[in-house]
């Protein structure tokens, strides 16, 4: 485990992440410290935010109950060895390279349910999108950055996004007016999915099982 002097820069640098609303940390203290547990982003990112919730933050993915457990485990080797865990994976966030990210950002706002977390830049070049628990992020770059006659013939997915049941959000956005690349179908390996595919050629694959 690191030593207590560095995990204390650690919690500043989350407190500071916090305070300039940088988003990625939300889902880490929303997954990690249970009084968030049921907050959006938006909403962890505009309470009160404190050092010493900082502090529980680094306790916590430390494999500890608290800042103070974690300082006296400083302090014992056995015991920090004992009690240290690994790092946990928090979430994934497939990235999708457009070549228009203002259509792209109403493309996954008014057709397939999203919202947008956030845009940097001016004019934007990087956002996130949102609903539920997927989260893609969206890169503009300019020119085509895939083989696309492959892309099409192979199916190379660009993300896949599992939900309880694919049915009721097919038929969503079916009503939507979305096109497909892939209709709702059962697969040999137990799963009901569909594919959408967005303004730019990326492919996303929803699956759910298939009752």
């Amino acid at each position: 485990m690191p030593n207590i002097e560095h995990l204390e820069k650690r919690a500043e640098l989350y407190l500071r992440w916090h305070r300039d609303g940088y988003y990625p940390v939300a889902a880490r203290i929303r997954a990690v410290l249970p009084k968030y547990g049921k907050l959006s982003d938006q909403e962890i990112l505009a309470s009160p935010f404190q050092l010493a919730d900082a502090q529980e933050l680094v306790a916590r993915t430390s494999g500890f109950e608290s800042w103070d457990a974690l300082r006296r485990a400083d302090h014992s080797p056995a015991e920090s060895s004992a009690n240290a865990s690994s790092s946990t994976l928090i979430a994934a966030e497939p990235q999708l390279f457009v070549r228009d990210l203002p259509a792209a950002l109403e493309f996954y706002q008014e057709q397939l349910g999203f919202t947008v977390a956030f845009a940097y830049g001016e004019p934007p070049f990087y956002a996130q999108v949102v609903r539920d628990g997927a989260r893609l992020n969206l890169r503009w770059l300019e020119g085509p950055t895939f083989d696309w006659v492959r892309r099409e013939s192979e199916q190379l997915l660009a993300a896949s996004i599992a939900l309880d049941d694919a049915k009721p959000l097919f038929l969503e956005l079916t009503a939507a007016g979305v096109v497909f690349a892939q209709s709702l179908r059962s697969e040999p390996w137990g799963a009901r999915t569909f594919i959408v595919r967005d303004p730019d050629g990326n492919l996303i694959l929803f699956a759910g099982p298939d009752e």
